[in-house]
């Protein structure tokens, strides 16, 4: 046992995809390997997946792997001890990486199963095992299985502990090659619900002690979230011309965690059609109420403070006037043309809301011929009658096929942290492809307050990183992904990117990309790296 308490850094993935969590898994055992990081205890949710260990058979499973896909289901053959065992919504699993310094490996598998029964009897759970056979048992059922890979003395793949998932699943496999094995949960046991954050604070304080570690959470917001708030002279001289113009900008009104460094260099985005929003998206800062009348001295006040600043390149966005007959397009057509008349030479993005889809009011704005058309999709599918009730996911888009065909440039942005899954995010960059979106930023959520929906995750910034490089070879143009992005960042940077050839893969057609037909039949464009792109754009995908 270890003797001086060292660090175990804690990681919760919260519901993540079984391939990606693996892929995960295998980066962590090799950091921990080559001396890059601590030992760490990773706990994690997947969607429904049925897992094979280095013993398991086909007889080990009661549907076929076709009839498994047929379902939605995973299946994976994996490098971990036993046989077949299932994951699904509601199994915790542990996923310890440490190194074990030449420790005794049944020693550690004892230590981790007695560490989770003893918690266990905090609920007043009687847990038994079964000499030789990994696992622990309720009352003759089972409710933990264990599997564990060991790399180099440096352990992966864990404990999964039955909470309140559908044990029906297990139906679909002969478990742990047991065929009279009957499964439980901790819900069906105790008869109560189990607070799962509770749970995992006495699991990670029950093992840390037995291993002797000393756990370190993640903190309420990362560092990496953190930026120091910079007292410039340009920016209070930025904060007085828009007081002085009667202006807003969603920097200031978004709560932009890049406010300090903009208002520095003497840039904003524009935020017309007043302060107060017509939806209630529970992402936003901006004050949901019964919005006044346009005002139609509006446009051409930031005409002259786009002329005062001398900007060469200006973001223009509105909020959602959904009590508008035009949805207030025609202030954004006023908009543009009034910069234009006062700046030629000033390139005009506009970041749109939805307009409702209506294709007359689309037009407007699109003849106005602005240099780069923005529509943001902001979250997957599946949580936009959660964080957006009014809007629809198709309906935006279409608003962005829209532009695309009037010939603008379209650009998105995607916001990480909501509790989306990694097939879903890779679901909505292809359906943003298929609509003709070129120019994409990727961020993290952060709520603007305790009554706004809160944060699901904090994504690592090498994870945005490996986003902006699927996004990249997915065919998009330019992206722009990292904790602090947000969809008018840099956006003169963007919009330049839009001259140049990009140097990347092109997806003739994303349908036959999201099939997985054989590579070389979908590419626009290919180069002496044509396998490791191979490689990258398929881990994007098999997620």
């Amino acid at each position: 046992m270890k003797s001086d308490k060292i660090t175990l850094e804690v990681i919760d993935w919260e519901l993540l995809d079984y391939g990606c969590a693996l892929d995960r898994q295998k980066r962590y055992v090799e950091s921990r390997i080559n001396g890059e990081t601590s030992d760490r205890l990773v706990m994690v949710e997947h969607p429904p997946v049925v897992t094979l260990g280095k013993s398991g058979k086909d007889v080990d499973l009661c549907l076929s792997e076709s009839m498994l896909k047929e379902k939605g289901v995973g299946l994976f053959f994996i490098e971990r001890g036993g046989r077949a065992t299932c994951h699904s919504p509601g199994q915790l699993v542990l996923y310890p990486i440490i190194e074990l310094k030449k420790q005794d490996l049944q020693w550690y598998v004892e230590t981790l199963l007695k560490g989770v029964g003893n918690v266990l009897t905090t609920y007043g759970l009687a847990p038994e095992y079964k000499k030789g056979i990994p696992g622990i048992w309720v009352g003759g059922k089972k409710i933990a299985s264990i599997g564990i890979s060991i790399k180099q003395w440096v352990t992966y793949h864990g404990i999964a502990l039955n909470i309140d998932n559908d044990l029906s699943l297990f139906n679909w496999i002969i478990p742990c090659g047991h065929p009279e094995e009957i499964m439980t949960s901790m819900a069906i046991e105790t008869g109560i619900r189990v607070d799962k954050a509770e749970l995992k604070k006495r699991l990670v304080e029950e093992l840390a002690a037995r291993f002797n570690y000393r756990p370190k959470y993640p903190s309420r917001r990362p560092d990496w979230l953190t930026l120091p708030s910079p007292q410039t002279d340009a920016g209070e001289k930025m904060v007085q011309l828009l007081h002085d113009m009667r202006l807003k900008t969603v920097c200031q009104s978004a709560h932009c965690p890049n406010i300090g460094e903009c208002f520095g260099r003497g840039t904003a985005t524009f935020l017309i059609l007043g302060n107060q929003c017509t939806r209630n998206c529970r992402f936003c800062a901006i004050e949901t109420a019964e919005p006044g009348l346009p005002d139609c001295d509006e446009p051409l006040r930031v005409a002259n403070t786009v002329e005062k600043l001398g900007l060469r390149y200006v973001v223009i966005t509105s909020v959602t006037r959904d009590d508008l007959p035009d949805g207030g397009a025609s202030q954004f057509v006023k908009t543009i043309e009034a910069i234009r008349i006062k700046c030629p030479s000033t390139r005009i993005e506009i970041l749109v809301p939805d307009f409702k889809g209506i294709p007359d009011t689309l037009r407007l704005v699109c003849d106005a011929k602005p240099d780069m058309f923005n529509h943001n999709i902001e979250t997957v599918s599946r949580l936009y009658s959660v964080v957006r009730p009014q809007a629809i996911f198709e309906r935006s888009l279409r608003v962005l096929k829209y532009a695309l065909a009037a010939g603008l440039p379209v650009k998105s942005g995607l916001m990480l942290g909501l509790g989306e899954t990694e097939i879903e995010i890779t679901d909505t960059l292809l359906e943003l492809r298929d609509a003709g979106c070129d120019f994409l930023t990727i961020g993290q959520y952060l709520p603007p307050s305790s009554n706004h929906l809160p944060v699901a995750r904090y994504v690592q910034p090498d994870e945005f990183e490996s986003w902006a490089e699927k996004a990249k070879y997915m065919g998009f143009r330019h992206v722009a992904s990292g904790p602090l992005v947000r969809s008018s960042y840099m956006a003169e940077k963007m919009y330049s990117s839009n001259r140049t050839e990009p140097q990347q893969l092109h997806l003739l057609s994303n349908s036959k990309f999201r099939r997985g037909l054989p590579f070389g039949e979908e590419c626009g464009v290919v180069n002496q790296s044509m396998q490791s792109k191979e490689k990258l754009i398929r881990s994007a995908i098999d997620v």
